[in-house]
């Protein structure tokens, strides 16, 4: 919740309560909530309640019979927690759950912050990679920039190939849907083929059969030695969507992940030398001894969005209360 949108709902004749420090991680003191005429206090006895993680047991005691919980609830990976608030007498509206049409787009909290994940996983993937996203001229000679491979190119796969673009590096994307190859192209990327489709309803891919799978994996990992960066961007809801190919890269070409997105694994690996794993990569827990580790929590978290998360959210709170 940001002030603007809170200056909105007050003006629809809401009173809305701020907790205190809710956002201080992203730069917005308390006072600029009162300004608008927000007060700062306990809003867990409020009828509508927002929260952007899962609630944990202790907070879902804290609501009040009746009330409404909107946020990313996670109801497909933590039906738990669906069983809890159902128990308690509270309604609850998973953001990530609203469909994707034309009449709901200003509540899509899914893709929002899908575009903020692509956008940081490749901030961090340029942070941490040994190589310059720029070609670079100077004194010493040139230097030629670095290659980025983006698997999957929905929303976030689409926004890291046009982030990696703007820093100057030569970007590349893999999807089992062929129909987007138009769309990498547009955005002045090439396409990688891999011979493999499996595109499915709704514009989704479908799930890749065992041999299909296998037969992927093999020609990805031919394919990826090639690269300085990959990204991979697959999510499947409810369920952990499948790891970057896991062979051991050769000895000259270590490689080591960089974060990126949450439970779905939005993640990077950057190309490096022997030893020289990210700061970031040596705080997730090492896979393989040479180069591989599995990202961390919630790339999204790293970048303030909550002026997106307040945009998609406050017309879910005006239609909860009719």
């Amino acid at each position: 919740m940001v002030p603007k949108v809170a200056e909105r709902l007050i003006g629809k004749g809401l009173d809305v309560v701020v907790e205190s420090g809710a956002g201080l991680a992203a730069l917005i003191p308390d006072e600029l909530y009162t300004a608008v005429g927000a007060s700062v206090g306990d809003p867990w006895g409020a009828d509508v309640v927002v929260k952007v993680a899962p609630p944990t047991d202790e907070e879902i005691g804290r609501l009040a019979k009746g009330a409404v919980l909107i946020g990313f609830l996670a109801p497909l990976a933590h039906p738990e927690v669906v069983e809890k608030l159902a128990a308690a007498g509270v309604t609850a509206f998973a953001v990530e759950s609203i469909p994707r049409i034309s009449r709901a787009q200003s509540m899509d909290a899914l893709s929002s912050q899908a575009n903020v994940a692509g956008y940081k996983s490749v901030l961090l993937a340029a942070d941490q990679s040994t190589r310059f996203f720029p070609m670079l001229t100077t004194a010493a000679g040139t230097v030629k920039p670095a290659t980025v491979l983006v698997l999957g190119v929905g929303v976030a796969g689409l926004q890291a190939l046009a982030t990696a673009k703007r820093l100057g590096a030569r970007t590349t994307g893999y999807d089992v849907r062929p129909d987007v190859a138009d769309q990498v192209r547009s955005l002045g990327a090439q396409w990688l083929d891999l011979g493999i489709e499996a595109a499915g309803e709704g514009g989704y891919a479908r799930e890749l059969s065992e041999d299909e799978r296998a037969e992927q994996q093999k020609r990805l990992e031919e394919a990826i030695t090639g690269f300085d960066v990959v990204i991979t961007t697959a999510a499947v809801p409810g369920r952990a969507a499948r790891a970057p190919p896991s062979a051991e890269p050769p000895l000259s070409l270590p490689w080591s992940s960089v974060p990126a997105f949450g439970t779905l694994p939005w993640a990077a690996m950057t190309k490096g030398r022997p030893g020289a794993l990210s700061k970031i990569a040596h705080e997730s827990r090492q896979r393989n001894p040479q180069s591989l580790c599995e990202p961390p929590q919630d790339v999204q978290t790293r970048t303030p969005s909550s002026s997106l998360d307040a945009t998609d959210v406050g017309p879910v709170e005006l239609r909860s209360l009719g």
